[in-house]
């Protein structure tokens, strides 16, 4: 009998994970390094990306591997993280070689717009992706309101005075040799539900008489006042199994089915939903299989980042809203 077990995500060996934050300013950076060059496809699903080398990422494109991907705050200024993140890269000799000692390392990247949660003033910068890199090597990541979830928020179809705060989450399961793991930066402007029981756990949500708003009502009312490319949920999957690049970019694909499994609405106009797929090619393993666990883990990640999550700068979180209706 085939036994679906529960792992950390640092238990997929090949991947170290940091996060970075300015706390007071509600943003920051989580970066994902494999040990060595890796193979990875992305699929971008949102219509209001704000991201950096996706072209590289094509089965049309010659390259051959990534040495970083970057999940970042502060919309496209957010993007200088990944400049830090080359720094760090360079000074250890990792990166495409170019002749004469020289190398250009390969750092993918996807940015949330944050800039309504804390300081809109203050991004993620060179600086902060440096340090997702160093404490990356400790493999410090958490879920929460911490790295690219510090000012991540959810439930902004019918305005930002509804919205509730969100955070970053990872899941991971592992089926005998085979590990397939998620991390998912939730910055959606619909509501999230937990996929196992149909519950809603985040949203739009009325404080001041302790009611949800269902976002696809609203969207359907045309009572949306969402600033376009306000929103997106970002993440990778990261894997143990051996994949062309063609292959990691279907799995990336399939493991949409999970965001849209947890969030409604999902990939709209107003979304930049992008997802990574990265494989160390440690095992065989067949690709429908990977691609399956990977919409379950993403799914799960997004439980995770919505219940792991605090409020912050006013911003009620799940759990506030628990202590809501506890007391209803």
């Amino acid at each position: 009998m085939t036994v679906l077990k529960k792992i950390k995500i640092q238990d997929i060996e090949g991947f170290h994970l940091g996060n970075a934050e300015y706390s007071e300013a509600g943003t920051g950076c989580t970066v994902i390094l494999p040990e060595k060059k890796t193979l990875c496809g992305a699929d971008v699903r949102g219509g209001a990306p704000a991201s950096r080398e996706s072209a590289l990422l094509s089965p049309l494109a010659a390259n051959d591997g990534v040495h970083a991907v970057l999940l970042s705050g502060g919309s496209a200024y957010g993007l200088d993280a990944a400049g830090g993140i080359m720094q760090y890269l360079e000074k250890k000799g990792i990166g495409f070689p170019v002749g004469g000692g020289t190398v250009v390392p390969i750092v993918c990247a996807s940015c949330i717009l944050d800039l309504g949660c804390g300081s809109a003033e203050v991004r993620p910068d060179a600086a902060l992706g440096r340090q997702a890199c160093i404490n990356a090597e400790n493999d410090n990541y958490q879920d929460g309101c911490y790295g690219a979830g510090t000012g991540a928020t959810c439930g902004k179809f019918s305005g930002m005075e509804y919205m509730m705060k969100s955070g970053i989450g990872s899941a991971a399961y592992q089926i005998g040799d085979l590990k397939v793991g998620a991390v998912v930066c939730v910055n959606c402007a619909g509501d999230v539900y937990d996929a196992g029981t149909g519950r809603k756990i985040a949203g739009a949500y009325q404080t001041k008489n302790h009611t949800w708003i269902d976002s696809e009502e609203a969207l359907y009312a045309s009572l949306t006042n969402v600033s376009m490319g306000a929103n997106t949920t970002i993440g990778a999957i990261l894997t143990n199994a051996s994949f062309t690049k063609t292959e990691l970019t279907k799995i990336a694909g399939m493991a949409h089915d999970g965001l849209a499994r947890s969030i409604r609405p999902i990939h709209t106009m107003y979304d930049g939903d992008t997802l990574y797929a990265l494989g160390t090619g440690r095992i065989k393993a067949d690709l429908n299989l990977v691609g399956t666990l990977a919409a379950k883990a993403a799914s799960t990640a997004i439980t995770n980042a919505i219940e792991s999550s605090v409020s912050l700068f006013g911003i009620p979180s799940a759990a506030d809203i628990q202590k809501d209706k506890a007391h209803e």
